[in-house]
């Protein structure tokens, strides 16, 4: 009798595992949050005009209206969009606002990216493009 608990035991732990890893998402999806992100956020087609593409594998792409930025994103479990390791490129452009380069976190609320700095102010908002 004691082998067959021991089976039934053994049965009821394999499937708990396989349940809970079910509920971790798949390999690879760290966005965490119910919010969705990805996509286009901003103007892509006026290169003066800030924007952010958001790639369904966590890249990051876009522009400050004046330089190149790429980086990583996630989302935490309070549906903020985490920016990571954000480079960009140091080009002078006159009469362009760069905001976008102070870029931290955001939050999003229907088609609207609030971006977000490191000091938790808001900095600017971005349409979402499709």
């Amino acid at each position: 009798m004691n082998a067959h608990r021991g089976m039934a035991m053994a049965a009821v732990a394999a499937a708990t595992l396989l349940l809970l890893t079910g509920c971790l998402g798949e390999e690879g999806d760290d966005r965490g949050g119910s919010v969705d992100p990805v996509g286009t956020w901003g103007d892509t087609s006026d290169m003066s005009a800030p924007s952010l593409v958001l790639a369904d594998g966590g890249g990051l792409t876009g522009t400050d209206g004046c330089n190149r930025l790429t980086g990583t994103w996630t989302v935490d479990e309070s549906d903020h969009v985490e920016f990571h390791e954000v480079a960009q490129t140091r080009k002078a452009c006159e009469g362009v606002d760069t905001w976008l380069e102070g870029l931290s976190q955001a939050t999003i609320a229907d088609d609207t990216m609030t971006v977000i700095d490191q000091d938790g102010s808001e900095i600017g908002t971005l349409e979402k493009a499709d």
